[in-house]
Order: structure tokens, then C-alpha cells, then sequence
């Protein structure tokens, strides 16, 4: 047995070890390859482990064994954005609650496990953040809702080139909302497939970074497929309600949700704050701590 394997074989023995600890409530392994009963052999941990995979009939078998099992993309992600969207995903289907302590393990593309975190969930901005994206409702993928506030936080901060701006992507509804608007410019994602413009990949969530100095919204399917770049908003909903000291883009966003069945995301020029729109009402602010200039 070369080193490598001996270390990974003490790496996940040690992982197991650690979940097997009273204090963990849950240990979330993100792996198309599942534990062997042989490595669980003499484990507490049993009970506690939630599988996350990206294979569907992974998933399946997992399921006729009776084991908890989570769905994610297979996207090229970084570790952290695989473990954070591993945890979006068991919120979703309520296999985690708030004050629950979860150890987190993944590593390389395969069975490499290389990586432990833990979170306490609802301990930080990011957990409050996808824990509200699930309230939202069913009709939205909280998946794509969760990635699309990480990306408008991200557009608020940095900006474009070290200049503010400002933009508007809506989620859900997109026939109401095509119908409600209009083109503006070219649409980018034009001719593009399905599978290359969603935006649970993290090519096109840069993307959308760099388009987003176009006037208009990004129009945006509840599966995470971007339909449109650069749409005028032309509805008008005397039930949407913005405070006053909100401009356009906040008007623009309450009317399409409140005429539609859409929410919406608008990035704040001025301040880069993100506000989330839902029935023609804001349900969801953030503020940034520091902007990039």
C-alpha cells in the first residue's frame, strides 16, 4: 500500500472518529463513493451520516438501503461551494434545523477525501442567507436561489473594473416575466444550451458578474437556466410597495413580482446592499460590510 493511500485511509478514519462524537448531530460525506461497512465497522457515526451526490442513480441505491441521501450538481466546484451547496440542499429537505452541528467531508473529484469543516447551522451570514432561500417556498429551487444572492452579494462588492453598479435578476415565472418586458440589447445567452447557461454553474455565475454592466434584468428559469440578459421590466403593480429613497430598479423589481409569480433580485448601485423582492414586497435585505473601490 503506497503512503498516499495509508494517509487517506487515516485521514476518513479520523473524520469517522470525530463524528462519532456526541456533539456532532450530523455528518454530511459528499462523495459518489459511499462509506463501506468495513469502514464503518465499530463507528457511532451511522445514524448521523447524510450522503450528497451528484450521480442520480447513486442516489437511488442509497435510497433502497434506506440511507439519508442529497442530490447536488456536477459542476467543476471549489470544496467549499461543493460543501455549501451540499448544505443548501439537506435545508431544503429539512434534514438539518437550526443549532444543528454538522461535520462536513469531501476532497477530489472521486473518492479522495481530503477536507473536514463544521458549522453550527444558522451561525453565520451564509447559513441565514440559504436558510431564508428555502422559506421562500417549493416553487423555488433553493439551490439556484441560494447561489443567485452569493452572486448579487458578489456584484454589490466588487463592481465592475472598480466602478459600482447596480442590476436586477429575477427567479421563477419567466413566461409572465418575458411577457412583462422587453429586449433591450442582445441577449448573450442566445444559442446557447440549456446545460451551458445555468447559472448553478460557476462559469456563468462569472458571467453574469461581467453582463451585468448591460442596462435592463436577467431573466432566469426556477432550475437555474438563464433565459434573457438586458430586459426592460415594463410592469406596473399599484400593490408593490418600496420605502421611500429606492429608485428604479427597486420599482421595477416590486412591480414584476407583484404582477407576477416571479421574485426578484436587485443590486443597489449606490450602496451594493441586496434586497430580495417577493409579492411586490422586499422579504430579504443585506447590507455590505466594505465595497471594493
Amino acid at each position: 500500500m503506497s503512503e498516499t493511500n495509508r494517509v487517506d485511509r487515516e485521514f476518513l478514519k479520523s473524520a469517522l472518529t470525530l463524528a462519532s462524537q456526541s456533539e456532532i448531530d450530523h455528518l454530511l460525506f459528499i462523495s459518489d463513493t459511499p462509506l463501506t461497512g468495513n469502514e464503518l465497522r465499530g463507528k457511532k457515526c451511522r445514524k448521523k451520516i447524510i450522503y450528497a451526490v451528484t450521480s442520480d442513480q447513486v442516489a437511488a441505491e442509497l435510497l433502497e438501503k434506506k440511507e439519508r441521501v442529497v442530490v447536488i450538481p456536477a459542476y467543476d466546484y471549489s470544496r467549499t461551494e461543493r460543501v455549501k451547496m451540499a448544505v443548501v440542499s439537506a435545508l431544503s429537505q429539512g434534514a438539518f434545523k437550526e443549532g444543528d452541528y454538522v461535520l462536513c467531508v469531501t476532497g477530489r473529484i472521486g473518492r479522495n477525501i481530503d477536507t473536514m469543516m463544521t458549522m453550527r447551522i444558522g451561525g453565520s451570514l451564509d447559513d441565514r442567507v440559504a436558510i431564508e432561500g428555502v422559506k421562500l417556498g417549493e416553487e423555488f429551487n433553493s439551490q439556484v436561489v441560494d447561489a443567485l444572492i452569493q452572486l448579487a452579494l458578489q456584484i454589490g462588492q466588487e463592481g465592475f473594473e472598480g466602478h459600482p453598479i447596480g442590476t436586477i435578476i429575477t427567479i421563477g415565472d419567466h413566461n409572465a416575466v418575458l411577457e412583462k418586458s422587453r429586449q433591450l440589447t442582445i441577449n448573450p445567452f442566445q444559442g446557447l444550451s440549456e446545460a451551458e447557461r445555468n447559472v448553478l454553474d460557476p462559469k456563468i455565475r462569472e458571467a453574469i458578474k461581467n453582463f451585468s454592466v448591460l442596462d435592463g434584468a436577467f431573466v432566469i428559469r426556477e432550475d437555474g437556466v438563464v433565459l434573457a440578459a438586458g430586459r426592460y421590466l415594463a410592469a406596473s403593480d399599484e400593490n408593490a410597495k418600496i420605502p421611500l429613497g429606492l429608485g428604479a430598479r427597486h420599482a421595477a423589481a416590486a412591480s414584476i413580482t407583484a404582477s407576477t409569480g416571479c421574485i426578484a433580485l436587485v443590486v443597489s448601485q449606490t450602496s451594493g446592499a441586496v434586497r430580495l423582492f417577493k409579492e411586490g414586497s422586499i422579504v430579504l435585505e443585506l447590507h455590505q460590510t466594505a465595497r471594493r473601490t
